[in-house]
Order: C-alpha cells, then sequence, then structure tokens
C-alpha cells in the first residue's frame, strides 16, 4: 500500500530539518576557514564579508600540521592493519571451532564495552612506565606505544563484528577448501577471506576512523614528537591569541580522509554492518 501524502510531506520536513541541522555546523566550520581572523573574533555573519584562502596556507606553518598529520597515518594505518588481522585470526576459531571457556571468552569481549575509556588510562600508563624502567623499552610516549593501547579498544568491537559475520558464511565452504587439501589457514585465506570482504571492510574503517580521531589517549600517551592530529589541533590557541580560522581550516583538511573512505566504501560497510543480524 502506497504511504499517505501527509505521510510523504512529513517525512520531507523532518529530513529537510535533519538536513539543516546537521549541516549548519559544516558550514559555520567552511564559513570560518574562508574568513579573516578579525572577523572570525568579530560578531557572528553566516556569509563571509572578506574571502581569503590564506588561513589554508597558514594552517601548515603555525603549527607543524604535516609532522602531525604523518603521526596519525602511520598510527591509524598500523593499529588497523594489526586490528585486522588479530581480529580475523580470532573471530575465524570462534566461529569455527568449540573450544572450553569459547563462550566466556566471546561475552568478555563484548563486555569490554561497557567500560569508559578513561578507565584504562592510568592503568595502561603505569604499566607503559614499568616496561620502560625494567626493560628500557619505552612505549610511553612512542608510536609503538599508542598503536597498542588503540589496539586495546578497537580489537573486541573488531572481533565481536567478525565472528557474527563469519557465523553467517556457511561452513560447507570451509568443508569444500578441506576437501581441495586447504588446511584451516589455507581455506581462511581461500575462501573465507574473499567472502568476508565487506566484514572485513567494515572492521577497517572502524578501526581507522577510532584512531583517527581519538583524543584520551592520544593527549596523554604522545610527546611532542609524537603528536597526532586530533591532539595537534589544540597548538592553534597560544597564550596571546586563538586563531580560530586556521583551526576551522584544520579541522577540514583532517576530516577529509576518513570521510573519503565511508564514502568509497559505503556499500561494503552497510553489507558488513548488516550480515549475521538474520539467520
Amino acid at each position: 500500500m502506497a504511504p499517505s501524502r501527509g505521510f510523504v510531506w512529513t517525512r520531507r520536513v523532518v529530513l529537510t530539518l535533519l538536513t539543516l541541522f546537521t549541516s549548519a555546523p559544516i558550514y559555520v566550520m567552511l564559513s570560518s576557514s574562508l574568513k579573516p581572523l578579525q572577523e572570525v573574533q568579530a560578531a557572528f555573519t553566516w556569509i563571509p564579508a572578506h574571502l581569503t584562502a590564506r588561513p589554508y596556507a597558514d594552517m601548515w606553518t603555525t603549527v607543524p600540521l604535516a609532522h602531525y598529520f604523518i603521526n596519525s597515518l602511520i598510527v591509524s594505518a598500523a593499529s588497523t592493519a594489526l586490528s585486522v588481522v588479530i581480529a580475523l585470526l580470532a573471530a575465524y576459531a570462534v566461529s569455527r571451532y568449540r573450544f572450553p571457556g569459547r563462550q566466556v571468552f566471546r561475552i568478555t569481549v563484548l563486555s569490554t564495552q561497557m567500560f569508559p575509556g578513561i578507565l584504562f588510562l592510568l592503568p595502561l600508563f603505569l604499566i607503559y612506565v614499568n616496561i620502560g624502567t625494567a626493560t628500557g623499552v619505552q612505549l610511553s610516549g612512542s608510536r609503538l606505544g599508542l598503536i597498542i593501547t588503540f589496539l586495546t579498544f578497537t580489537l573486541p568491537f573488531s572481533i565481536w563484528m567478525l565472528v557474527g559475520y563469519l557465523d553467517s558464511i556457511p561452513r560447507e565452504l570451509d568443508e569444500a577448501a578441506k576437501v581441495d587439501g586447504n588446511g584451516p589457514l589455507g581455506a581462511l585465506i581461500r575462501v573465507i577471506i574473499p567472502v568476508a570482504v565487506p566484514g572485513i571492510i567494515t572492521v577497517a574503517v572502524y578501526s581507522f576512523m577510532t584512531a583517527w580521531g581519538e583524543v584520551l589517549f592520544a593527549s596523554v600517551m604522545t610527546s611532542d614528537a609524537t603528536r597526532t592530529l586530533a591532539v595537534g589541533l589544540r597548538n592553534y590557541a597560544s597564550e596571546n591569541d586563538v586563531y580560530w580560522n586556521q583551526i576551522m581550516a584544520a579541522s577540514l583538511v583532517v576530516s577529509v580522509p576518513v570521510v573519503a573512505a565511508f564514502l568509497l566504501l559505503q556499500r561494503h560497510l552497510v553489507a558488513g554492518l548488516t550480515a549475521g543480524s538474520v539467520k
């Protein structure tokens, strides 16, 4: 049955209002990034009186934004790759094999998402300091330490999501791979991974987005040499002034990789998020 005329217009109005509500902050960021600093600090106007692209050039020299960008890219890419590989192996074992403690493991992995991240901040920092004292390997303030930190909260969700996705893949594919002479690892690489691409992409995008925009752990676990973008943006606020137009310009620029990845992989994301929801 076709929807009523009133329902159609109500839906249009609601969607229009939601679009305006979500687009307004982005427009304010864009317009502020195209204004001189004096105009941004004055009374707010929706349309810039004097358009300028200077903030997009100055933002690279006011703070070492390129260095922060490289740090974020290395840390996010490494944590994403490790998260996908480890989560895929763990999820395959949980999905395909029955072993003592299997259900306990699944519940434990899921229950870690109940705790706020700040609860793990001090314990992780103390662990890194003690490891550095005992072994000389300085994890605190290093990229390696930040990568390990990101894995602590991306891995549980990644494992849980991939378990649900692999459960939706027929086990007959594993059996057919074994008939062809493949072992468990061969079946995973040659048969399961090509079928599980949407789920893997979903986990990869989630891990990358989480690492790219993380602030709490990055503000404590990094030094000046390893600072990431999410933390480095605050350096546009100095003792004498706050470069609001450059902050807005930099915020738009650093969001481009995540937005581009989301748009390019949107089709796979939808398939990965909905797989396993219906048996």
